[in-house]
């Protein structure tokens, strides 16, 4: 595991904000992430943009915003990090677009909102929130959800935006992969198919929410939505149990309803919070053959961050402010 950690309170002790019982956790995806492929260099920019982006949403708690402000800003660093596959730096489709999901929830209230297939917002998450506070739908898709946020006032880009290198490398691998199979779309998806950011709070006021944004799976198809913008299989939030945001194969999230799935054990069992996440990504998800892990969080501020595939960008401060980067595998 890379960590980095710092003793007792010393990151709120650090930055001068006064004590408060509140912790944060993030994700930038799972998958088939190996130190043996990873440069010294790359490692680094990884470990960089985590750790700004928990400090940041660490610091807004610290100071009682809104658990829901503390997530939208935070995965908003994650959206605009061209590492990631979420905004700037996500999947490219088939047909060589993006198209972007999130999704939001608020564990007091159980208010969600969420957006899918979005082209032209800079920053899904951020429409996920103004669905969740302005709208009485819980998603919008597509074309009707880009022009809900652009009368609302959310940057409007042109998808060009969401463009690099990289992503298009992907896409070209695995469109010739496609194109030499003879079992059809979607079955040749190798490591490309992961991606996504998350992040979980507790807030000063006791709430807990979660939030995910995604630019879904390369190559995909026919208006294909993941679970990232779906509330109880990417996302989901009780303040009587959990909140969780997921990051891996979506159709398997999707099918056995994970977020959800781990609130309810905590609920419905009276489990722990690790012993809930663990049972559905390390029993539900591997005898399915869904590969992924999730961030979950709950209303004492203990932190999960459990994933069955062979990395997953990870970082956490708890409630005591003790901060920690992780990539790979323990």
């Amino acid at each position: 595991m890379t960590t980095v950690a710092l003793s007792g309170n010393a990151f709120a002790e650090k930055e001068g904000q006064r004590s408060s019982k509140v912790a944060i956790a993030i994700h930038g995806g799972a998958g088939t992430i190996l130190k043996s492929s990873m440069t010294t260099e790359k490692e680094a920019e990884y470990k960089k943009v985590l750790s700004k982006a928990v400090k940041h949403g660490y610091t807004l708690l610290q100071q009682g915003e809104k658990g829901e402000v503390a997530v939208v800003e935070t995965i908003k660093i994650l959206e605009s990090s061209p590492l990631f596959n979420a905004g700037i730096g996500a999947v490219y489709t088939f047909d060589g677009e993006h198209e972007l999901d999130a999704s939001i929830m608020h564990g007091g209230s159980k208010n969600a909102g969420a957006v899918a297939g979005v082209k032209t917002i800079r920053s899904p998450i951020e429409a996920a929130l103004l669905v969740m506070n302005e709208s009485p739908h819980v998603m919008l898709s597509g074309k009707g959800a880009e022009e809900y946020a652009k009368e609302n006032g959310l940057e409007q880009v042109d998808n060009s935006i969401f463009d690099t290198e990289f992503r298009k490398e992907a896409l070209d691998r695995v469109k010739a992969r496609m194109e030499q199979a003879s079992n059809g779309y979607g079955s040749q998806q190798g490591n490309e198919r992961f991606g996504t950011v998350g992040a979980v709070v507790l807030d000063s006021d006791g709430n807990i929410v979660a939030g995910t944004s995604t630019g879904g799976m390369t190559a995909k198809r026919y208006g294909r939505i993941g679970d990232s913008p779906i509330i109880g299989a990417g996302t989901y939030a009780d303040n009587e149990s959990c909140a969780v945001s997921a990051t891996g194969h979506g159709e398997y999230f999707i099918r056995y309803h994970v977020a959800a799935d781990i609130c309810a054990r905590m609920k419905y069992q009276e489990v722990t919070l690790e012993e809930a996440a663990n049972a559905v990504v390390h029993d539900v998800l591997v005898e399915a053959g869904g590969d992924g892990g999730v961030i979950a969080i709950d209303g004492k501020g203990n932190i999960a961050m459990p994933f069955n595939s062979a990395g997953m960008y990870r970082a956490s401060i708890d409630t005591e402010g003790n901060i920690t980067v992780s990539i790979y595998k323990d």
